[in-house]
């Protein structure tokens, strides 16, 4: 019987901070997007864990969408909380944002987030990358759910948590 692996981060959650720390000069796609002017006065103006709808922005910073209110736009990590979900497509400032610096993150900072190790080399256009990380499953969260199919079928016990997939309908 399956029981849902326990939380491995319970009480300490990774930090934006944490993720993308010490990542080596040597690792790949490294590569800045290159930001309008527009966009690296708004970001400055935008403060960590905020976007472009609840940043106090003057007029001409602000968007003039009028249907649209997601979260990610222009959306600044806070260095000290867990990433926001990283998404593989979108324009219109859904890159995710650095906290300290007014730029898009890089797609090695985006797989750090996404727990791909610093050695795993993307291949493709910088676009093909970020869309092949935003649509990855993070490394870490396969990993334990295959080690608890495993130890499921092995009859190995594992830290789990209630309820197990059985009681959900």
């Amino acid at each position: 019987r399956f029981r849902v692996p326990a939380p491995t981060t319970a009480g300490k959650p990774v930090s934006a901070r944490q993720a993308l720390a010490d990542i080596p000069k040597t690792a790949t796609n490294q590569e800045h997007t290159v930001q309008s002017g527009l966009v690296v006065e708004r970001l400055k103006l935008i403060k960590p864990g905020q976007n472009v709808w609840n940043a106090d922005l003057p007029p001409h910073l602000q968007l003039n969408v009028k249907s649209a209110r997601l979260s990610q736009i222009y959306r600044r990590l806070h260095p000290d909380k867990p990433s926001y979900t990283i998404t593989g497509s979108g324009g219109g400032g859904t890159h995710g944002y650095h906290w300290r610096e007014p730029r898009a993150l890089t797609n090695r900072e985006r797989a750090r987030i996404q727990t791909f190790p610093d050695q795993y080399v993307f291949e493709g256009s910088k676009e093909s990358v970020r869309k092949q990380i935003g649509m990855a499953v993070p490394v870490e969260l396969s990993r334990q759910i295959f080690l608890a199919i495993l130890k499921t079928f092995a009859g190995t016990k594992y830290p789990s948590i209630d309820p197990s997939i059985d009681d959900v309908v």
